[in-house]
């Protein structure tokens, strides 16, 4: 029995060794190696994900400039289109109100023609 006590600590002994943080890396064990090789891994993660948000920020400020600048044009052209078609419009009513005034004219002048004729 006591000597699986013996062999027991012996082995703790020994793993806890091979788990102690050493100074120089060619000295690591193999959890220390892949630990900094997972700190390295993350590491590098972490700045391909804070590039990428950057890229889709500066993207979506593109897209946001580019649909403001369509708006933009759109309205102007609307207010254009708006302003062509109330000049149109303004044109076709006084068109209008000068046919209507020369048909009114010539009513007048028709049935002053037949009251002339009547006496």
């Amino acid at each position: 029995m006591k000597m699986r006590l013996v062999a027991v600590a012996v082995t703790a002994v020994a793993l806890l060794g091979g788990c102690q943080k050493k100074d120089d890396p060619s000295d690591a064990g193999p959890a220390e190696r892949a630990g900094r090789k997972i700190d390295q891994a993350t590491e590098q993660a972490g700045q391909k994900l804070d590039q990428a948000g950057a890229k889709l920020d500066s993207a979506a400020k593109d897209a946001n400039q580019q649909l403001s600048d369509a708006a933009k044009e759109t309205s102007q052209q609307l207010d254009k289109a708006a302003d062509k078609a109330s000049q149109t419009l303004n044109d076709a009513t006084r068109e209008a109100g000068r046919k209507l005034e020369r048909a009114g004219e010539k009513m007048q002048t028709t049935a002053d023609e037949r009251e002339a004729k009547k006496n």
